[in-house]
């Protein structure tokens, strides 16, 4: 079963739960702390910008607590009711925080920032909020880096880029944290470029203008993600490639002689579930064969903890091989 043991680097999995467990506490943690300061500082200088960057800070937050309850569901063990496991729960978590983004960030963002067009132009002192938006870029800036640089890690393993990993793993949660920590370092230096015009020129549009793009922003990432949790709850195939890496691992088991059909889809993060037809070498009675098709079946999810269940059944002689 070493060819199984290989394939799983070619699922496009994350296979240190540590660091991602890691990576989105950061992410949590480092979102409180940015939230409180950012209202504080919203308050003081009553910026439309500050403003939605806090309300972004607030969603990040609320999305970051559904992404921890989406890993802890995700690695319930199977039961009687779940054969498959728990982990398509995932998504649903992870599909809530998106549509906080979407909804409330954006709403807030757009609507402050339209709102603020039709006020006086009551230009005061940002000193503390370009502080405070300085410091919360720091901050964020090491939450992305730690995550970009876990990324990193399994995107040379799959021979990937860095942000397409992003774009096709299962992960969810990995997922939102990279796109939102990314999200977050543009929408403070757009809140810091509308601040500081309205500040310069005296035009209150500036500031409004920074809030609108914060809001727009975390409305398209949000519907990005939506799509994306939409895609793997509906169940999601392997690519091709992939598909081609499992046909020629299961190809490559000794009592295997070849293999008509297959087909595997991910049933959540770092999880997927093979099905397939096979032809197995030699003469043997269908006793003999019904038991090697379930020992089989058992050695290969034994020899990877990201294949969550096989499905092994016997080709009919007529049946063409897999491609």
């Amino acid at each position: 079963m070493r060819a199984f043991n290989r394939f799983h680097r070619r699922l496009g999995v994350d296979s240190d739960e540590r660091d991602v467990r890691r990576v989105v506490y950061l992410a949590l943690g480092a979102g409180v702390l940015l939230a409180i300061i950012k209202s504080v500082a919203a308050a003081m200088t009553d910026s439309a910008s500050m403003l939605a960057e806090a309300v972004h800070s607030w969603v990040g937050t609320v999305t970051d607590g559904f992404l921890v309850a989406a890993y802890l569901a995700a690695r319930r063990p199977p039961d009687e009711t779940h054969v498959l496991g728990y982990g398509r729960e995932s998504y649903v978590w992870s599909l809530f925080g998106s549509v906080a983004m979407l909804t409330v960030g954006a709403e807030v963002g757009i609507w402050r920032g339209l709102r603020q067009l039709g006020t006086p132009d009551m230009t005061t002192d940002y000193v503390i909020g370009y502080v405070v938006l300085a410091g919360a870029f720091v901050l964020q800036s090491w939450s992305f880096v730690q995550a970009v640089a876990f990324v990193r890690q399994r995107a040379a393993e799959l021979e990937h880029g860095v942000f397409a990993h992003v774009f096709k793993t299962s992960d969810a949660q990995l997922r939102t944290v990279v796109i939102g920590d990314f999200i977050a370092l543009v929408g403070i230096v757009v809140a810091a470029a509308g601040m500081g015009l309205h500040q310069w020129t005296g035009n209150v549009a500036w500031d409004a203008a920074g809030s609108f793009i914060v809001g727009l922003l975390m409305g398209v990432g949000g519907l990005y993600l939506i799509l994306t949790n939409r895609r793997f709850l509906a169940g999601a195939p392997l690519s091709p490639t992939q598909r081609l890496g499992a046909l020629r691992a299961l190809k490559a088991v000794p009592e295997v002689k070849r293999v008509s059909w297959l087909y595997a889809e991910f049933i959540g993060p770092e999880r997927v579930v093979v099905a397939a037809r096979v032809e197995l070498a030699g003469e043997h009675s269908q006793a003999e064969l019904a038991r090697m098709l379930r020992r089989l079946e058992q050695q290969i999810m034994e020899s990877s903890r990201y294949i969550g269940r096989v499905t092994l059944s016997l080709s009919a002689p007529e049946e063409p091989d897999a491609h």
